[in-house]
């Protein structure tokens, strides 16, 4: 072990009670409960962030998730939803009006099934990496 790397080593922290694991977290997050204990709600009236959890109370007023989860909503449904379409058109050319009213359908109900889930995702993920309030006190 060379000086630098001793000194770097030194610097780290590697307290467990410090540790927040993320994927945990983040698990919790997609079923938009609490990332702390996961037993609380999360989110209520679909989007609003609840300002504490209801069971280990974690305030969740520092919480911003701004237009991320839209973002990585959008970037997942059209990502499955073009391969699907290209799959579906090339394998048995339905009529365009049954293809625009199912994809249409399709992209609309995953949208809204996954922009809590991914909400949920993004808050958790900073809980865990102690971003935007989150810190060492919450």
């Amino acid at each position: 072990m060379t000086e630098s790397s001793a000194a770097l080593s030194a610097d780290i922290k590697t307290d467990s009670k410090e540790d927040r694991p993320t994927m945990p977290a983040v698990l919790r997050g997609w079923r938009c409960k609490c990332p702390n204990c996961g037993k609380g709600k999360l989110l209520h009236s679909y989007l609003k962030v609840n300002d504490s959890c209801s069971n280990c109370g974690l305030n969740l007023t520092h919480a911003r998730a701004d237009d991320g989860p839209a973002y990585l909503t959008i970037l997942l449904v059209g990502h499955v939803m073009a391969v699907l379409l290209h799959f579906v058109y090339f394998t048995w050319r339905p009529e365009p009006m049954v293809t625009f009213t199912v994809f249409s359908l399709g992209c609309v109900l995953s949208s809204l099934f996954l922009l809590p889930r991914m909400k949920g995702i993004v808050i958790a993920y900073q809980w865990a990496r102690r971003m935007h309030g989150f810190d060492k006190d919450s």
